[in-house]
């Protein structure tokens, strides 16, 4: 048996079985994420995303709190569907590179660092970016629709 296909083939189907896999975690995700700062799943809620946004100096705190919890729930939910699966990558991977920018600044890369760096808002832009690029599969409301 020769070890290249095995390593290296792949079926188109496999292609979508992996982005329709990957866009329903990350997008869950996401949606976790955004319903925590509600208070609805975790310990958190807005009063409190709001108080450490403020604590970090972002201007506008309870607006700028308002708009990453929504970007979160829609577009993880977005993502999720495979609905304008690209524009809510977008919206995501600007979501994160605010969180990276603003709430891990100076914190370095690694999450186990004091204070917790940026790696985990980095690492989910990447995941993003390459469902933005490849797009969201067949097993998707984009295929289906568009």
């Amino acid at each position: 048996m020769e070890l290249g296909p095995l390593l290296v083939d792949r079926a188109d189907w496999m292609i979508d079985v992996a982005l329709l896999i990957g866009r329903g975690f990350i997008g869950v995700c996401f949606v976790i994420h955004g319903l925590g700062k509600l208070g609805i799943v975790g310990t958190g809620n807005m009063e409190g995303f709001v108080d450490w946004l403020r604590s970090l100096g972002v201007p506008m705190a309870a607006v700028q709190g308002r708009v990453a919890m929504a970007s979160e729930i829609a577009g993880g939910s977005l993502l999720v569907a495979g609905l304008f699966t690209r524009p809510a990558c977008l919206l995501l991977i600007a979501t994160m590179i605010v969180a990276g920018r603003l709430g891990h600044r100076g914190a370095g890369y690694l999450i186990t660092n004091d204070p917790p760096g940026a790696e985990y808002t980095i690492n989910l832009a990447v995941i993003c970016a390459v469902f933005a690029l490849l797009g969201p599969g067949r097993a998707s409301l984009d295929f289906l629709v568009f």
